[in-house]
């Protein structure tokens, strides 16, 4: 087990530096990639930071004052960006592998598919926003009236590593739909969709629309898990209500992988070659 755990990292480092050097063979691109995605990133940054100048709290008795809110969306940029870093590129490849039959080769690689479908590519320009992330984090984290306790930094890791768990279950799960519709490119769009839902905090899904949706992408489609409760665990009390989501979270980002792993393995045995 650990041999092969080992084999599989191997490789993943394998295909990690032929992205890198790939992405530095067209520097003025990889530099273009990463300043747009900066550029993006902190128009949403200056939006929010004209936001607070209107209201000292986003929703109201909510705890999202300013430095909490940006540690929010410190987090929501890190867990992104290692989703568009790691498995976005290679899962948009599906579609055309299904389509010219080349997803006959992979499998019949002496490898797992899923793992070759979903990680083969790298877009490492991506990471810019992440390494952004980071520093807004320590940014705000330092600005807080009470620091976290160190229990919080145990825990936010952790809860990083389900909320990406979360999201590359959804992306699987999308990926395995091109499979029998051979092209899925509004299903994609749909990920970037669903995903707006998980930027701003629960606590603004409330009322008679926002309560039943806020629902539907708490125990549904466990969106709304994925930033809010890392975020909410280094920027807010750690209560009894904040224990029972942190369980929450991590049973989610169980299941959400092995119905993802189901549902994908479902799928590779309804595949017909493009050739056949």
């Amino acid at each position: 087990m650990e041999d092969e755990l080992t084999r599989y990292l191997s490789i993943l480092g394998t295909f990690a530096r032929a992205c890198l050097v790939r992405d530095l063979t067209f520097r003025a691109n990889f530099i273009l990639e990463c300043l747009t995605s900066l550029g993006w990133m902190s128009m949403n940054l200056a939006f929010y930071l004209l936001v607070f100048t209107f209201t000292p709290e986003i929703g109201r008795n909510t705890g999202w004052t300013r430095e909490p809110f940006f540690a929010f969306v410190a987090t929501g940029l890190i867990i992104n960006a290692i989703v568009q870093a790691l498995f976005i590129p290679s899962a948009e490849e599906l579609t055309e592998l299904v389509r010219t039959g080349g997803l006959d080769a992979v499998l019949v690689k002496p490898l797992d598919a899923q793992f070759l479908l979903s990680l083969h590519r790298v877009d490492f320009s991506a990471l810019a926003n992440g390494i952004v992330g980071i520093a807004l984090l320590a940014w705000a984290v330092a600005r807080f009236a009470v620091p976290p306790p160190p229990v919080a930094w145990v825990l936010y890791p952790l809860l990083i590593v389900c909320g990406v768990a979360i999201l590359y279950a959804l992306v699987i799960m999308l990926a395995a739909a091109t499979i029998h519709l051979g092209r899925n490119q509004s299903l994609y769009d749909f990920w970037f969709y669903i995903t707006n839902f998980s930027r701003y905090p629960a606590e603004i899904y409330s009322g008679p629309w926002g309560s039943p949706l806020r629902a539907l992408c708490t125990f549904v489609i466990p969106i709304l898990l994925v930033v809010n409760v890392p975020a909410r665990a280094i920027a807010q009390p750690l209560t009894g209500a904040a224990w029972w989501a942190i369980g929450g979270t991590v049973l989610a980002a169980v299941a959400a992988l092995i119905v993802s792993r189901l549902v994908f393995q479902r799928s590779l045995t309804r595949y017909r070659s493009a050739s056949s």
